[in-house]
């Protein structure tokens, strides 16, 4: 029996030129689905590397953090009154993150300091794919959004710590994106997570402020296009002050109810940011990461200067954004997320060159991605042991417990930096730590100036009652401290320096042989 054999003759005539093609268009196309899901897979993965490489612990803000998600969990409840130091005691403080101090505290508990790297790796997780979701729906280039996703992610690394201001990242974006789409489309049906997302902001981080500024500039295009021809708009302003007001309602739903907006308000309100410190300063453009803000900045700036309509509420956007992120380097990523939505929405790509991957395809890219995440977790040897002898080598563990192992009691004067560790670790009244709004600008500009070895350093009335003293080895006030007769140098090792009064030292609370404890410690390997 003859096999049966299909020739190229036996095929109709009107069939004949398609079929190549056909089969050809479909090998093409499915290897650009699996190409396209390996490059996304790897565009979420590498900023994710970044923060493990970095593996930031050392952030003295967030053991304050840490402590108060405890503090909540002990007493099932938030607190009212500051209960962490000397000068705030009794006095009213709110814990505006309550929400995210629990998660921190609940991933520490479990994991120990794994568990703040994998909060700070997860949320750069998160935000890395909900840019790329915001900018993709704005730009039908692939390409573009990639690289544009890419750009704003890596600008983004300066704040790669366990912080709360990542929850703000998170849900600036989203909401931005909603806000794109329902101006893009004329569809509000969107809109409506947006007292969702509010819910949650109020209770992780009090920067959901801004938030409803965005939302309000929102609103005033709308109200604005009725009596300014030029001005066109598809959203219905009645629509968007509904969605407004059940913003504002749900922000109330946290503990402190009202007084939320208090707190933000006096927040605002502080004379004055200390200019000494860290993340309130501005951007140094001292790294590629800054010079990446910059770019995207100048860029969005230039793309709306060259559009032929107005575009009321991306400029008031812009504008908004640069004044609060050049102020603060903390702040950066409000111009960060607003330059890219701006340019994802104005830059003209190639409409061919679009996303194929299908809908289907998202777990493979979601199991590439946590998979190149945990390998490059265990290659970099991200652990429990290795993260310990860094917080070691820049935070004074050791001086904490050689402090608690003789039981030398305080006040305590420390620096505006390790006071949040302190906080966690010595369980002792700080006298300082990063909380600016409980202290004020004017007492921690203070406490900057006697750890400077300002010329009235000694007149300090916190150091002239203090009865221990932890600082930097490399402070300028810890060499002044080995001269003066008040106190006497009770431990040292290379990060941090202790002093206990001699009064102290006279009442039998420390040894009086102080110099052989400070040799004894200097042997001693940090841990």
């Amino acid at each position: 029996m003859e096999s049966a054999e299909i020739t190229h003759d036996a095929v109709p005539e009107e069939n004949r030129a398609s079929l190549p093609v056909a089969e050809s268009g479909s090998r093409s196309a499915r290897n650009i689905r699996w190409a396209q899901a390996f490059v996304l897979a790897a565009l979420f993965s590498v900023p994710a590397l970044i923060c493990l490489k970095l593996s930031v612990v050392e952030d003295p803000d967030a053991w304050w953090h840490l402590r108060t998600g405890e503090w909540i969990l002990q007493h099932c409840a938030v607190p009212r009154t500051e209960p962490f130091s000397s000068y705030g005691a009794g006095k009213p403080w709110a814990a505006y993150s309550w929400l995210f101090e629990i998660i921190l505290f609940q991933l520490f508990q479990r994991l120990g300091l794994v568990g703040l790297v994998v909060y700070t790796t997860g949320m750069v997780l998160a935000v890395t794919v909900a840019l790329h979701r915001m900018i993709r729906r704005l730009q039908a280039d692939f390409t573009i959004a990639v690289l544009l996703t890419l750009t704003a992610s890596l600008s983004l690394f300066r704040l790669d710590s366990p912080r709360s201001w990542w929850f703000s990242v998170l849900f600036f974006t989203l909401e931005l994106d909603l806000l794109m789409q329902a101006r893009k489309t004329g569809k509000t049906r969107e809109l409506l997570w947006l007292p969702v997302i509010f819910a949650l902001w109020a209770n992780l981080h009090i920067e959901f402020v801004g938030g409803l500024l965005v939302l309000a500039l929102a609103l005033a295009e709308p109200v604005l296009a009725r009596r300014w021809a030029g001005l066109q708009t598809r959203i219905r302003p009645a629509w968007l002050g509904g969605i407004f007001i059940a913003c504002v309602l749900a922000t109330l739903a946290n503990p402190y109810g009202w007084n939320i907006y208090r707190i933000a308000g006096d927040m605002v309100a502080q004379p004055g940011n200390p200019n000494q410190l860290g993340d309130l300063l501005a951007l140094p453009f001292r790294s590629m990461a800054d010079w990446g803000v910059l770019l995207l900045t100048l860029a969005a700036a230039a793309t709306l200067a060259r559009a032929r309509r107005p575009a009321f509420f991306e400029s008031l956007l812009l504008v908004s954004a640069i004044y609060v992120s050049f102020r603060s380097q903390r702040d950066l990523w409000v111009v960060v997320i607003a330059a890219s939505a701006i340019l994802a929405k104005e830059l003209k790509g190639d409409d061919k060159n679009q996303l194929q991957m299908k809908a289907s395809s998202a777990p493979f890219v979601a199991i590439v991605t946590g998979l190149t995440v945990l390998l490059g977790c265990c290659a970099m040897h991200v652990d429990n042991a290795r993260l310990s002898a860094k917080l070691a080598g820049v935070l004074p563990v050791r001086a904490v417990e050689v402090v608690k192992e003789k039981g030398w009691n305080g006040p305590l004067y420390n620096d505006y930096n390790w006071g949040g560790y302190l906080i966690w670790a010595l369980r002792m009244p700080v006298s300082m730590d990063g909380r600016t709004n409980l202290y004020g600008s004017q007492r921690v500009d203070r406490s900057v100036a006697t750890w400077s070895g300002q010329p009235d350093w000694a007149t300090d009335p916190n150091l002239q009652k203090a009865g221990v003293v932890i600082g930097p080895v490399t402070a300028p006030l810890t060499q002044l401290l080995r001269m003066d007769s008040r106190f006497e140098l009770a431990y040292e090792d290379k990060v941090a320096a202790v002093f206990v009064a001699r009064k102290t030292v006279a009442s039998g609370t420390a040894e009086s042989s102080t110099g052989r404890i400070a040799n004894e410690a200097l042997n001693k390997r940090p841990l």
